[in-house]
This record gives C-alpha cells, structure tokens and sequence, in this order.
C-alpha cells in the first residue's frame, strides 16, 4: 500500500485515526493559551469525520489533569457528542469476548452496540500517566467517558504482579486486526514485569499469522533512567505497528525495528506543554490504512496548534560583538538577545500568512548560555518589550550556565527557592521524581536519609502533588518505621548507633528495585486513601445527624449545620471533655470551626487539608510519631531522544540547615504488640539515624 488516495480504501480497508496526548485542560486559566487544547482536539475529531474514518484510536494521556475540571470535561464531551454520534454505519465488527477487553467497565460492550447510543465514530482509548485511574475505585476521567458511552477503554490491568494483555479482535471484510493496547503503568514496574517475564500478549487460536496486530503503549520511550523506560526489544516480535504515547515529540512516519521486525510511530503531543525543542517539532496526527498485513500511514498536520520557536545561543561564542571586561557588555547583551527574538517573531509571521486557523501570538524562547563571566539581566523587564506579540511573555529568555566544578559544590543542598523562582511553566514540568532523585543526590553526605529510599518516597511525593493523597507521605514514613523495628527486634540486633546503622542499611538494599518495594509504596497509598474515605464518612455521619429540618439556622456558614442544643462558636467541644489534654485541642478547634454540637471526631482530620503543602506532611508525621499519637488503619531501536522533557534543569547550590526527621527516642518502650502489626507489605525507605529501634510509638486510637 503505498498510495494515500481514495482508491485503496474499499470494503476490506481499515481506516483508523491515530492520536496521542492531547492534554485536555492543560493551562485552561491562562488568558492567552486557555483554549488551545480544546481547539486543536476539535480539528481531530472534525478530521476523523471528513475521512470517514472506521474508529478513532487514542494512546493516552487524552487529559492533562488527573481529575479534570468540569469546563474541560464538558468541552470534551461536547466536541465527541458533536462528531462521533449520528446515523453513519459502523462496517466492521468486533469478534472478541467483550467481557474480557472491557471486564472493568459497567458496560462490557462497545458503544456502538448498545441500543441507547447512537454511534458513528467509535474511540478506543487506553489511559496515560496523567489520566490514570486512581481513588479507592480505581477510576479516572476516560471511565467517565465511558460510562457516558462516548469512549472504548481498554488496555486496564487489574493487577500490579501480572499483565496479560487480551486483544481487541476486529474484522472488515477479509482484513481482522487484533487491537492490543497497555494502559500507563510506572515505568520500573512494567520494566521488572518484562525483565522477570509476567507480561503476557494472547493471541487468537485461529490463523494466527492472519492478524494485523497493532498495540498501543503509553510508557517512556527515551531512557531516563536504568530502568525508566522500556525497550522496544521488550515487545514481542509479532507485532506489526506499535503507537507509542506519552513522548511529545512528533515522530509519527513509521520506523523498522530491525531486531523485532515491527514498526514505531510516535505521533507526539497535539499541544505544546513545555518549552523544549522536542515540542518544537510540527504537530501531526495519523491517518492508518489497513489492507490484509499491509498499511499506509498518512501525515496529517494540524493547523491549529500555536507556533513555538526555540533558539539557543552562547555569549561566548561571539567576542566581536561583546566580551565581559566591556563596561556596557550588559547593554550590547540585551540587544543581542533582542534582535534574536524579533528574528523569531518574523519568521513566525511569514509562516502563519495564509493559515487563518493558526493562533495569532506564538511562543518564543531564546536560551542563553552566559558562561564564561558574562551577568543576567533583569528577563522580566526584557520580556515588556513583546508583551502584546507572545503567547509566553513571562518566560522568553531562560539563561542557562554550564557548571564547571561539581566537586566544589557537592556538599551544599539543594536551593529550592532558586528553582521555585524559575518561570512557572518551567516548574510545571519538572517531574516529581526527578526532584526527589536530585534532592537525595545532592544531600548524600550532609543529610542522606538512612531509612526512605528514593523511589518509595518519591512515589509517596508524587502521589501527594499529583493525586491529592495528602496522607500518602505520612503512611509511608509511619508505616516504614514500625516495620523497621519490628525487624530489629526480630534480629535481636545489639543495641549500639553503629549495628543498628548496618542493619538498617542491609535490610534496605536487600529490597531495593524489588516487587517487594512495589508493593510497600502501594499498601501506603492504599492506607492513605482508607485513611482518607473514613475521615469523609466521619464528616457525612456527623452532617447527617445534625441535619435537622426545624432547627435550621440562616446565621452564618459557619453556623448554619449547628445542632440546635448548643448555641455559640466556642461550646462545641464539650462532648469531648474526657479525651485526653493533646487530643482536646484538635478536637475543640474542629467543633467550633463546623459547630456539630460537641460530636468529636476520632482520628486526625487535620484542617484545613487543601492548604497541607508538602513539608507540613512532612512535620506532621514526624511530630506526631514522636508523640506517640501515629493514627493507623489495619488495612530494536532505543531512541535516547528527550521528548517530553525541557532543557537540562540546573539547581542552584547553597548552604543550608540540616534537615531531619523527628527523633523517635521518647516513644515508650513496649506498647506496641505483636498483634497490632500493620496488614499488608512493609516498606523499606530511610529515616533519621537517631532513634531506638527498640522503643514503640503508642497508637492513637480511631
């Protein structure tokens, strides 16, 4: 097939559109870029109308946001009602147990099969790292949609030991393809699941060889790390075309395999989320045809997406037009830096005549290495000069110095306050366990966590600013630290700093990169969200025992769920008298800040948790551990390309306070039993070198 025109598309011809990270929402409050992901997602679905596509097939990532906002959820189910319902027949037909590819759903159907809906474009979707199902039901955004039968997921593990991908049977006329498809799973993970061979790719009984075979993946393709990514050589070799999501880099005509023998395309992001010269790269999406074992893809660019020009240039490299000992060096600097933006804003204008669909304003970003005793200048100011001509006004120069004496500075920490004051789209996308990585690197000698390891806590980190789990960092502290002693006193380990210092170090490798690890990190995100559900149904039952029809009150806000017995602000706390003094306090503060009439709340509902930031977990785990107060739940081709990525991320270093968790060593000895040991696996992360293995902290009692 090597013809893109109407004349191979006949009866036994796939017609398939093929997109990935769309994004949705991504920065919906700006005032200039607010709506460039709806815009951009309503020309792919106005696409797959005008070719008459058979199915729209999404590799992830179809939301920026874990839990999107209703303005963009609304968007997104309007522009899919829009386009993919009407009266158009669906000419092909699915030949697999549907109750197997869409076990997790309500509706194990696909929508175009239900009586009630009305569907001419089918979508099938796997979920991507930034949609992906969380919460104590597992859900995400896509399963939304799906219940609203406007979308296809499938690609769902039910299990973090085992995958066993069942595939999706689809039939046209005499052309059948088996549609494989592997949500977004963390990447160590799927990479040991590989490594120790639990992934498992069925295929059909019958005429094997007969299949296209088409899968769809969601994980990084670059390597970020040993293990942080996984190679292509990991699928199997009887694949035709693999679609790679989650890298933005547009990489979309297909690429051979030579070791496996299939083919890669990577169609990249549809919107532009960082300022990298990976999402430099012309945006397109794909069209597939599929004939037999044959296809055909077909580049389609998108017109609506906003222009981005990147340009890096070093001062050094032009001492004949300035040098640092100059005495207006900063002047001719900024000129410089001047004349290279409008350079930039031209050829963006000459590209855009002719193309009403492309946004006006484009993003600009000049990176400037200053090595070699050059100073900054004020980028604020600079950037007035273009305010009414960028889309980012606030971060067109990134100025960019390469260290030369790393052995100087590895015993400073990290500058946070440096890296915050970075432009905030840069912050957006550093990730968050590259933060936690650089911090423990960084901190090695001076104040290296000898109990946390880098992936439990990073994980824990990534779950408190990505999901909102805003107990996950205290679990996991908490937890690690009970089992830890329960390992040293089951060792019988002589009780001096430098045994107890070994053991600890042995029994945290001995896990490390392990299943076992895994594991831990998800029994603390699970306590974390039990936590979390029983506070919520604490506050119900209270709401609902109060909620009296004829002692309504129409005060105050504060006031207005007050049982009616108990009148003023500071009398609620008194059912709480015979609690304990340390417990009276959070308890009288919460009766008087919901006025529930002196119903004191078991456990610690600390408010007001939407403020929590990431340190406070933090201290309220260690400070309350070390009173004894911890609340507890039983319960071929490896591209080295960085697409997703911006330009290398320096941290400034300087000297700081040593930091470290609260010392355990007033914990009472011997109030924690052997039958009040935690469910579930243990974690083996670092904490404090100053504790007694062998005094228990007291539980606090629910």
């Amino acid at each position: 097939m090597t013809s893109a025109g109407n004349t191979i598309d006949d009866e036994d011809t796939f017609k398939i559109l093929i997109a990935t990270d769309i994004h949705l929402g991504y920065l919906e409050k700006d005032a200039i870029r607010g709506n460039d992901t709806f815009v951009t997602f309503d020309e792919i679905m106005k696409q797959a109308v005008q070719n008459e596509v058979d199915f729209v097939l999404l590799g992830g990532d179809l939301f920026h946001d874990n839990k999107p906002s209703r303005k963009t959820m609304h968007s997104c189910m309007e522009v899919m009602r829009k386009y993919c319902m009407g009266d158009r027949p669906i000419v092909f037909e699915i030949l697999s147990d549907q109750a197997v590819n869409f076990s997790h759903s309500k509706f194990p159907w696909v929508n175009y099969l239900d009586n009630n809906l009305n569907i001419s474009i089918p979508v099938f979707s796997v979920h991507g790292n930034h949609d992906d199902p969380t919460g104590a039901d597992g859900l995400c955004a896509i399963d939304l949609l799906s219940c609203a039968g406007l979308v296809n997921h499938f690609g769902r593990s039910p299990s973090v030991e085992k995958l066993e991908v069942s595939p999706v049977l689809l039939q046209k006329g005499n052309t059948r393809i088996a549609l494989y498809g592997i949500g977004s799973i963390p990447d160590e993970r799927l990479y040991r699941m590989f490594v120790n061979n639990q992934v498992t790719m069925l295929r059909p009984r019958e005429d094997e060889d007969g299949w296209f075979n088409l899968f769809v993946i969601h994980q990084n393709r670059s390597k970020h790390g040993a293990t942080n990514y996984i190679p292509e050589q990991f699928l199997d070799d009887f694949l035709d075309l693999v679609v790679w999501g989650h890298e933005h880099e547009c990489k979309i005509a297909p690429v051979r395999n030579e070791q496996q023998l299939f083919y890669v395309t990577q169609p990249g992001s549809s919107v532009i989320t960082s300022l990298s010269p990976g999402e430099a790269v012309k945006k397109h999406i794909g069209l597939l045809r599929v004939k037999g074992k044959k296809m055909n893809l077909q580049k389609i660019p998108l017109q609506t997406v906003r222009q981005f020009f990147i340009q890096d240039v070093t001062l050094s490299d032009h001492p004949d037009l300035f040098s640092p000992e100059q005495p207006n060096v900063m002047l001719k600097v900024l000129a410089f830096c001047q004349e290279k933006v409008e350079e930039m804003l031209e050829e963006a204008e000459r590209e855009r005549l002719g193309n009403p669909l492309t946004p006006e304003k484009p993003l600009i970003r000049l990176r400037v290495d200053y090595s070699g005793g050059f100073e900054v200048f004020n980028t604020m100011r600079f950037s007035q000069k273009f305010v009414d001509r960028v889309a980012n006004p606030k971060d067109i120069l990134h100025f960019i110095r390469h260290r030369e004496a790393k052995d100087g500075i590895k015993e400073e920490g990290m500058d946070f306050g440096a890296l915050l004051s970075r432009p905030a789209s840069e912050v957006l996308q550093l990730r968050v366990e590259d933060l936690v990585k650089e911090y423990f690197q960084t901190a090695e000698k001076n104040v290296q966590l000898s109990l946390l390891t880098e992936q439990g806590m990073g994980k824990a980190v990534q779950e408190f600013v990505d999901k909102e789990e805003r107990d996950a960092i205290e679990e996991l502290i908490n937890y690690q630290l009970e089992k830890t002693q329960r390992y040293l006193r089951e060792r019988r380990v002589e009780a001096t700093e430098e045994k107890i210092d070994e053991e600890i170090r042995q029994f945290r490798d001995s896990k490390r990169n392990t299943t076992e690890e895994d594991e831990e990190v998800q029994e603390a995100i699970i306590r974390a969200k039990a936590n979390r559900d029983r506070s919520q149904t604490v506050r119900d039952d209270e709401l609902n025992l109060s909620d009296e029809p004829a002692d309504i009150a129409m005060e105050s806000d504060e006031e207005s769920t007050s049982a009616p017995p108990i009148r003023g602000r500071g009398r609620g706390s008194r059912g709480g008298r015979d609690l304990s003094a340390s417990r009276r306090g959070r308890a009288r503060g919460a009766a008087s800040k919901s006025g529930r009439g002196g119903r004191v709340q078991k456990g610690s509902l600390s408010s007001p948790l939407k403020t929590k930031s990431i340190m406070d977990a933090f201290q309220v785990s260690t400070q309350r551990t070390s009173r004894g107060n911890a609340s507890k739940l039983d319960a071929d081709e490896i591209t080295i390309e960085d697409s997703d990525s911006d330009e290398n991320v320096s941290f400034l270093k300087c000297s700081r306070t040593k930091q470290k968790l609260t010392s355990l060593s007033s914990s009472k000895r011997g109030s924690q039993s052997q039958s009040q040991s935690l469910k579930g696996v243990c974690f083996d992360d670092d904490d404090e070198d100053e504790f007694d293995p062998f005094k228990g902290s007291r539980r606090q009692r629910r």
